[in-house]
């Protein structure tokens, strides 16, 4: 019987330890927390900032074709 092997790679810790595993571990942290922000950007709905602006353009008087009705 052969004996068991870890499944997926396995690096030695000496790679483990070397300035460009650092690097690469911190560009798929930021990638990760990018790509989590993005998601949850498009989950939230649409905020509109000028939804909470007063509005200056309110007609002085209606233009309906129903006048008595109101604003």
């Amino acid at each position: 019987m052969s004996a068991l092997v870890p499944a997926g790679i396995v690096l030695p810790e000496s790679v483990l330890a070397t300035p460009w595993f650092a690097v690469l571990t911190v560009f798929v942290a930021i990638n990760t927390v990018m790509y989590l922000a993005l998601a949850v950007g498009k989950i939230l709905p649409k905020l509109y900032p000028r939804d909470w602006l007063p509005r200056r353009y309110a007609r002085d008087r209606t233009r309906s074709i129903h006048p008595d009705a109101g604003h």
